[in-house]
């Protein structure tokens, strides 16, 4: 169900993403935006794709183990029926698990007046842009790119090297399948492993 803009007297929402490789603090920043909304007392809602239950089936948490509630929904549209009427802001994890409607569906509560804070991978294991992220990317008034460590290099890491051998564009998992790499050390693929 869509929310009806009105108009008269109000402001605009925005969209933030942030975006990154593996391990390189973007739910944490999610949580972290969050919680200072809260403080300002006003009322969010996170939601996060059904799929992703690595930590837990319900809340959104980060590799550091933070976590807060969230709605788990399996498409985008879904996040409109769940929406409450009075939401400030709106949080969204692991958008690149999600379908091609979350554009529209994040534009449409921008338009409602609602900030929009998103999380998600900008770039797949094979260094692809992910899911709805580059759309996201276009139409946000606000991006924060956030690093990993090369754990080979030092270098900042931009992209998740994937160490198991799926070819499945979507494998959940965690540092027994991921790892963050610099561009150089991304290239130079499962001779860093030998090594």
């Amino acid at each position: 169900m869509f929310l009806e803009p009105s108009f008269k007297g109000q402001r605009s929402g925005w969209i933030e993403v942030i975006c990154g490789s593996m391990f390189s603090g973007k739910t944490e920043e999610l949580i972290r935006r969050i919680k200072r909304a809260r403080i300002a007392n006003q009322k969010v809602q996170i939601f996060k794709p059904k799929k992703d239950i690595r930590y837990d089936v319900k809340n959104v948490v980060s590799h550091d183990s933070n976590a807060i509630d969230s709605y788990p929904v399996e498409k985008s549209k879904d996040i409109l029926k769940e929406i409450m009427q009075d939401v400030n802001v709106v949080g969204i994890d692991e958008a690149q698990f999600f379908d091609g409607d979350l554009l529209d569906v994040t534009q449409h509560l921008a338009i409602k007046g609602i900030r929009v804070i998103i999380a998600g991978l900008d770039l797949d294991f094979r260094g692809k842009p992910f899911g709805p992220i580059p759309n996201l990317l276009a139409a946000a008034e606000y991006i924060t790119k956030v690093h990993a460590i090369c754990p080979h290099c030092g270098s900042l890491a931009t992209h998740s090297y994937r160490l198991s051998e799926e070819d499945e564009t979507v494998v959940l998992g965690e540092k027994d399948k991921y790892e963050p790499r610099c561009r150089v050390c991304y290239s130079m693929g499962n001779i860093l492993n030998l090594s």
